[in-house]
């Protein structure tokens, strides 16, 4: 999943409402075994004293952790937590068309497929709604807010609602077979970017987003009601893919600070 504006995310990883901070989000990928991403633990990667060979590293460290043992792995979840929250995004063209009253900052075409997005008849808001178009969001001093989760009709496996697997989303957490298929509503922001779509990438476009979800999914038993079938005519289609293109913030996605220290 996209880190943009990750810090505001109510859960993290695509199926797992228990997981709540980005420190503990950090050790799926660090140490998880089903899948091994990284693999520290399986692949006998000794990161620490990788780490504590760059002097600039162990330097660094110590003056953001004084005292004791600065370099440690619960210190480096921490740091690489800490940059994350900094990926903030804001400065989209709809963020200047909307907060900041520049009203030629999206296209006639946008502000069209802006109003379809938060229409009744087509319903993207209901799932994609707030200032992260995410759904519920924490912030300082509001933090109590839970993570949607909804099946969006994407599989219906021998006509029952069925998911591969190994794949069956917020069910292989809670174990109760209507959660099959739902997995954490993502950010927007950014979306036409981030090409392939859904949780496993299975469509490759927008377009093919948009003709799911006009078709109303699979028509799975488990879906969520909010996906329906509504028609878009081929202007419509050009206007909503006009307004996710507005979501994109260049400021942001240029920002050579967020690009690696090494490649510079």
């Amino acid at each position: 999943m996209t880190l943009t504006n990750v810090a505001y995310n109510a859960a993290f990883t695509w199926g797992n409402p228990q997981v709540r901070s980005l420190e503990a989000q950090m050790r799926q990928p660090l140490f998880s075994e089903h899948p091994v991403e990284m693999g520290l633990d399986v692949q006998g990667i000794d990161a620490l004293k990788s780490i504590a060979q760059d002097a600039s590293y162990r330097e660094q460290f110590a003056a953001a952790f004084p005292g004791g043992d600065a370099l440690s792995m619960q210190h480096i979840i921490m740091a690489i937590a800490a940059f994350e929250r900094t990926l903030i995004s804001g400065r989209s063209a709809f963020d200047r068309y909307v907060f900041d009253d520049e009203h030629d900052a999206i296209s006639e075409s946008a502000k069209r497929g802006m109003a379809l997005f938060f229409s009744r008849r087509v319903g993207c808001v209901q799932c994609h709604s707030g200032f992260n178009f995410s759904g519920p969001v924490v912030y300082e001093g509001h933090t109590q807010e839970h993570a949607l989760f909804a099946n969006t009709g994407l599989y219906n496996l021998h006509g029952r609602g069925g998911y591969p697997a190994t794949d069956r989303g917020l069910s292989e957490i809670t174990h109760r077979s209507a959660d099959t298929g739902k997995f954490r509503v993502p950010t927007l922001r950014n979306v036409a970017l981030t090409a392939p779509y859904m949780h496993d990438g299975s469509l490759a476009s927008l377009e093919q987003v948009l003709e799911h979800y006009a078709r109303g999914g699979e028509h799975s038993p488990l879906q969520d009601s909010r996906i329906r079938p509504f028609a878009l005519a081929d202007a419509e289609r050009s206007d909503l893919l006009a307004f996710l293109a507005s979501l994109t913030d260049r400021e942001f996605v240029d920002n050579p600070k967020f690009q690696s220290p090494v490649a510079r």
